[in-house]
């Protein structure tokens, strides 16, 4: 029998994806804008931080970095790692997105933004290209090739349409004249109980802490971990989450409990951790630790809204890992 955690203690890592998702977490919190590269032993000292094993971060490393979201550098011996160059509009976009969703929930006007489409089999991969790019937009499935949005995503399916040559497709605005009960649409389309319970799920897992730090302040390395664990928790939530309209939520929807939890913990606990992030990258670079800094969910309405103008290869690999995400959801949710 496995034990049962402390109430406010740390999850232990998981294996797979998570050292990714930690990695690009801690350098997306304390390395935001900077261009310069962190040696890979620095990397790997932090990630020991969260019980990552040298061989496991190193691991997590060349994955991100064959996804395209970091870059690496040599200097001698010495191998480095940093953010690709030209990704500045991405991440802004990303960090942006990341510390303001949740802060409003949208109100609706009544209509679906609805694409139904006829790819013949033969163009197989152009229809799970499209369904791909319908989950980013956060589309959901009520019918095979019916998908539909309580937003008006007109504009945004009609540019994937004719990105991929797709023409035997239709992307109209429409209202439900039948029946009245979307309940059962909901569900079909965007698994809402689903969503549900993994929000109760955060809140379970990171009340506690709250609670705890509320009471006394953590150390700078305790802090680090904490800060990081919350964040890479919620950045789960912005690509799973399909920011349904008030109108259609449940009562009760937890969404804003969570957010509340993740600003408390994530903003209290910027200064330790930073000094934490500093301590262990000193330990290699000094120069390099002194620009090291952090940001706050308070911050967000500083950063300013990019325009990118054209996708690039760290969009694409950016897309995939959220695919990624809705994919691993979607297995958990079988396995249920």
């Amino acid at each position: 029998m496995t034990a049962s955690p402390e109430p406010g203690a740390l999850p232990r890592a998981r294996q797979g994806a998570e050292p990714q998702r930690l990695l690009t977490t801690l350098l997306g919190d304390y390395w935001f804008w900077r261009q310069e590269h962190i040696p890979s032993a620095a990397l790997v000292r932090l990630l020991e931080e969260f019980g990552i094993t040298p061989a496991g971060a190193r691991a997590a490393l060349r994955r991100v970095t064959s996804r395209g979201l970091l870059t690496s550098s040599r200097n001698g011996r010495t191998t480095a790692y940093g953010l690709p160059p030209r990704a500045h509009d991405v991440i802004v976009a990303h960090m942006r997105r990341l510390l303001t969703f949740g802060a409003v929930t949208p109100r609706w006007d009544g209509q679906w933004t609805v694409v139904a489409f006829s790819v013949p089999e033969e163009q197989r991969d152009v229809r799970r290209a499209l369904r791909d790019g319908l989950r980013l937009l956060h589309f959901g499935m009520v019918f095979d090739a019916v998908w539909v949005s309580p937003h008006d995503r007109a504009d945004d399916a009609l540019a994937l349409l004719s990105r991929l040559g797709v023409r035997g497709a239709a992307v109209f605005r429409a209202r439900e004249i039948a029946g009245g009960d979307l309940e059962p649409v909901l569900e079909r389309a965007f698994d809402v109980n689903a969503l549900r319970e993994r929000y109760a799920r955060f809140i379970e897992t990171h009340r506690p802490i709250a609670e705890r730090i509320a009471a006394s302040s953590p150390p700078p390395a305790e802090a680090l971990r904490l800060r990081t664990a919350i964040m890479t928790d919620w950045r789960t939530f912005p690509a799973l989450d399909p920011d349904l309209p008030a109108e259609l939520l449940p009562d009760g929807w937890p969404r804003a409990e969570a957010r509340r939890l993740c600003v408390e913990i994530y903003d209290s606990l910027g200064k330790p951790a930073e000094e934490r992030f500093r301590e262990i990258l000193a330990g290699f670079d000094p120069e390099l630790a002194g620009l090291a800094a952090h940001h706050t969910f308070a911050q967000a309405a500083t950063l300013e809204s990019p325009v990118i103008r054209r996708r690039t290869s760290f969009d694409e690999d950016t897309d995939r890992a959220r695919l990624d995400l809705l994919d691993e959801n979607g297995r958990s949710r079988q396995k249920a």
